[in-house]
């Protein structure tokens, strides 16, 4: 497992894979899955991991948080930066400092909470959690003004954050002035866009950020990798026409819900098994699983 900072290099070298967590029939997280999940993303050339929503870190078990942690850390090459997440709650992230401690993650991300929470806290609980794991953390902007430009630029000038995650979902992302101001106040080079391959050329080309993150890399990384290519070298149109190979699943998880139709994607396209959903949600329908399996394995056969 990569052990330095996430420096922006390294942030720009790979696409930013988000997998889901697989787990066994009894839910039980399952090291032998989740390794050949990771194995077949670096053997597209991937080497960067964010474990997230898509891995259900919001509904993680206390007394499991470790044991997912150790298959992270084991499970990795030497090259792959892990980057699991604390939170979404205050003292549920406090109390992730301890097993946290146990390895090291050259950073973490601090899932976001919006319904109980106010722009002052968050940046209180995002200082402490920093001081008190001692690294600096990835921050998850997936509200609009969920945090000023203000705030973020000087969680930055204090050195608290690692990179931003930029997820702001609009109709016309070409069109969004908190990404404007945001980067007004920190480097583009430690912003990433947050949303997968659809809005990655308008991000990168129109805005300047340094990269994507991408869940349906897991079933095709290399071509995402290729996407990554194409618009470092302004190949735009290359760019274009590897977008539209995902749209489909992307189109599947925007129509269904994001994390379960990854979830079940990953095990239709045949790369693991991923097992049952974490409550608090649900299964695919019967009719559900057959499109993405189909979506799953059209996209795997472009691999």
């Amino acid at each position: 497992m990569w052990t330095m900072p996430a420096t922006p290099e390294k942030l720009s070298s790979s696409v930013i894979a988000v997998p889901p967590m697989a787990r066994n029939e009894k839910g039980v997280i399952c090291k032998a899955n989740n390794a050949k999940i990771i194995q077949a993303i670096e053997a597209g050339g991937v080497h960067i991991f964010l474990y997230g929503g898509n891995a259900v870190f919001y509904h993680i078990r206390p007394s499991e948080y470790a044991d997912a942690l150790a298959v992270l850390a084991e499970c990795a090459s030497a090259s792959s930066l892990m980057i699991p997440s604390v939170g979404p709650t205050y003292g549920v992230m406090m109390d992730q400092v301890a097993p946290l401690r146990d390895f090291n993650f050259p950073t973490v991300m601090i899932l976001p909470q919006k319904e109980i929470a106010d722009e002052g806290g968050i940046a209180t609980g995002v200082r402490r959690f920093a001081e008190a794991y001692g690294k600096p953390v990835v921050l998850y902007l997936k509200h609009d003004r969920w945090l000023s430009p203000e705030t973020v630029g000087k969680l930055h000038r204090d050195g608290l954050i690692s990179w931003i995650k930029y997820a702001v979902v609009l109709d016309k992302p070409e069109h969004d002035p908190y990404l404007r101001e945001v980067l007004d106040v920190v480097p583009s080079n430690i912003v990433i866009s947050g949303i997968g391959e659809q809005p990655a050329i308008i991000h990168m080309r129109d805005f300047g950020v340094a990269g994507f993150t991408s869940g349906c890399v897991c079933v095709a990384p290399k071509l995402s990798m290729d996407m990554l290519r194409a618009i470092q070298a302004k190949d735009y149109a290359k760019a274009e026409s590897i977008r539209e190979i995902f749209r489909p699943l992307e189109d599947l998880r925007n129509g269904i819900q994001p994390i379960r139709v990854l979830h079940h994607a990953v095990a239709g396209a045949g790369i693991a098994s991923t097992g049952p959903m974490q409550p608090l949600l649900g299964e695919l329908t019967p009719e559900q699983q057959s499109l993405v399996e189909a979506a799953a394995r059209e996209l795997r056969s472009h691999a």
